[in-house]
């Protein structure tokens, strides 16, 4: 599988394209991204300096399905937040019509790191059972 990589720093406007990343790496390139330092650094500007929350979002080129990661709040104390992207046929007017989203989302507030972890790691062995249960359907 083939995985492609972006982040968000707070302080750049443009989105850094990371290419691709290999699967054996997400996890340790996750951990190793400085999010408190980050939120930190927020704390001191003034919000016409931010542009985002750090993120980090993760995709699988073949499935298109994708994890973003943001970093919200006070670096004593702050959470993650996952968003979880993919392909998905919803059903509307009450369930008589399909409709085709080709980017349909859904997050989850107050996550830990290893909530992040577990997501990614999802996200790398085609897990989405487990996205679905986790962030949402």
């Amino acid at each position: 599988m083939q995985f492609k990589a972006s982040f968000c720093n707070p302080f750049q406007k443009d989105i850094i394209d990371l290419g691709y990343m290999d699967q054996d790496s997400i996890i340790e390139n996750f951990k190793k991204i400085p999010w408190i330092e980050m939120l930190k650094h927020m704390d001191t500007r003034n919000e016409n300096q931010i542009y985002y929350s750090p993120s980090l979002e993760i995709e699988n080129t073949a499935t298109k399905h994708g994890l973003c990661i943001s970093a919200v709040g006070n670096p004593e104390v702050y959470e993650y937040y996952i968003f979880y992207k993919r392909p998905k046929t919803l059903k509307t007017f009450f369930g008589l019509k399909e409709k085709f989203n080709e980017n349909y989302m859904t997050d989850k507030t107050e996550q830990t790191t290893q909530d992040v972890i577990d997501c990614l790691q999802a996200l790398i062995n085609g897990n989405t059972e487990f996205l679905d249960k986790k962030i949402g359907s």
